[in-house]
């Protein structure tokens, strides 16, 4: 991995999912990865109810339980977009050996840093979903988060997610639904009222519906077995899983059609 993240553009087969401009969003934003009221905020505020999602989903996977002082002990784990590492801490601290790999040399500089300070063993590699797949690698749950928006062939990059999670695994996909709803809470509020992020880092025109992305992940061979909506709430200001709202934030688990 190099600097210059115009060698990450499409072109380049080991990390063809890439998008250089969507790289460059997150560059100038990597130093924040760990201020909850920096440019990261929204992240920071949903975080709690995303690893409930996951967690809860693992543990059903794999027979584990979730109230254990490690229950992912034995159980490899891979973060794709993992940025500064807010979930994969969690999910080391939980006992799985987690791997994290993010396009941004930078992002992984600080997660790096962070979890040397924890006093965490995290494998954070500045690399692709891609460049992992080339090198053979496989995972009990691969976790791709907030990122499927942001890459240059949605259906492409689920495919080489599935090809990463073992048979008996399970991986994990979030992102924004492209409805007029996600364009007013994501961009609108977020962006251009309260500044949560910078203007243009989400284009709502590459959001995807939860139809559209649970028929990559079962063309991938992974189908969705269960999807749920992250729902924000303005006047408790905070955020809550919904089985029926799934019209700004979601998420889905698939695992082996077979």
């Amino acid at each position: 991995m190099t600097d210059d993240i115009t060698d990450l553009s499409g072109s380049n087969a080991r990390g063809r999912s890439v998008d250089a401009s969507e790289l460059a969003k997150f560059e100038a934003m990597a130093a924040e990865w760990w201020d909850p009221n920096g440019k990261f905020k929204p992240l920071h505020m949903l975080n709690p109810v995303r690893l409930d999602y996951i967690t809860s989903r693992i543990a059903a996977q794999f027979g584990r339980d979730a109230r254990s002082l490690r229950p992912f002990e034995g159980l490899r784990i891979l973060d794709i977009g993992c940025g500064g590492g807010l979930l994969t801490e969690p999910m080391a601290r939980l006992g799985a050996e987690v791997t994290g790999v993010d396009a941004v040399e930078r992002n992984i500089e600080v997660a790096r840093v962070h979890a040397a300070q924890q006093g965490l063993d995290i494998d954070y590699r500045a690399t692709t979903a891609e460049a992992i797949a080339e090198e053979g690698g496989q995972f009990d749950v691969v976790l791709a988060l907030e990122i499927v928006e942001h890459v240059v062939d949605p259906a492409d990059f689920i495919a080489t997610c599935a090809a990463l999670t073992r048979a008996d695994g399970a991986m994990i996909v979030s992102t924004l639904n492209r409805t007029a709803k996600s364009f007013g809470a994501a961009i609108i509020g977020a962006e251009w009222i309260m500044r949560w992020l910078p203007r243009g880092t989400h284009e709502w025109n590459r959001f995807i519906t939860p139809d559209e992305l649970a028929a990559m992940m079962a063309q991938a061979g992974k189908p969705a077995v269960d999807r749920r909506g992250m729902v924000f709430n303005p006047i408790r200001w905070d955020w809550s899983l919904s089985d029926r709202d799934l019209s700004v934030n979601y998420i889905i688990t698939g695992v082996d059609a077979g």
